[in-house]
């Protein structure tokens, strides 16, 4: 009988192995699985996040660039012909000095109607286009007026200016060219002395 027992022990072994058997062994690569899936799982949210991040991000890119490129667009419209009107001021100091050489003839000299008709169209035209003259009356600014000269002057006060020299002009919002002026150093010393600035 011995026998038989040792045969049925024979038989049960491999069994064992055919199955896989529970043995301790064996139990630890089933429980990994599931570890790996929740590992695998965080994974793949992490990197589904990383991914959705770049996307809003790459968004939000495209969105500022397409408004700097209508803003862009839009100052390219507007300030296009700066260049053309800039080289026409020149132009428009000579004509002004030429309505003054006409008026010195009288205002009811034919020529001299003549050039206030075109200046008025000058005008009107540089307005079409967005330009405004500069006023150069009041407290001297930096930002829009060129200080050429400095004298005194005894109803003037000091920062203040004496005269225009040179029309400036603005462009929409942009200052195209400064006005030149000169500006009052207050009472003092005689009316004759002039400083250049």
């Amino acid at each position: 009988m011995t026998k038989k027992n040792d045969t049925s022990d024979e038989t049960t072994d491999p069994e064992v192995e055919e199955t896989g058997g529970e043995t301790p062994e064996n139990s630890v690569p089933n429980e990994a699985p599931e570890e790996s899936e929740a590992s695998a799982d965080a994974s793949a949210k992490s990197e589904a996040e990383k991914w959705r991040q770049l996307a809003l991000r790459s968004q939000a890119d495209l969105e500022n660039y397409r408004k700097r490129m209508a803003r862009e667009k839009s100052d390219a419209i507007q300030y296009a012909n700066a260049s053309l009107l800039s080289s026409l001021l020149p132009v428009l100091d000579n004509f002004e000095m030429g309505l003054q050489a006409a008026r010195q003839e009288g205002e009811d000299n034919i020529i001299y109607q003549g050039f206030v008709m075109v200046r008025k169209q000058i005008e009107d035209f540089l307005a079409e286009n967005g330009v405004r003259p500069i006023e150069a009356s009041g407290a001297f600014d930096p930002n829009v007026h060129e200080a050429v000269k400095q004298e005194h002057h005894d109803t003037i006060p000091e920062g203040e200016i004496v005269a225009e020299l040179r029309r400036g002009y603005r462009l929409n919002e942009r200052l195209l060219r400064a006005a030149n002026v000169t500006v009052s150093k207050g009472p003092g010393g005689s009316g004759d002395e002039s400083e250049n600035a």
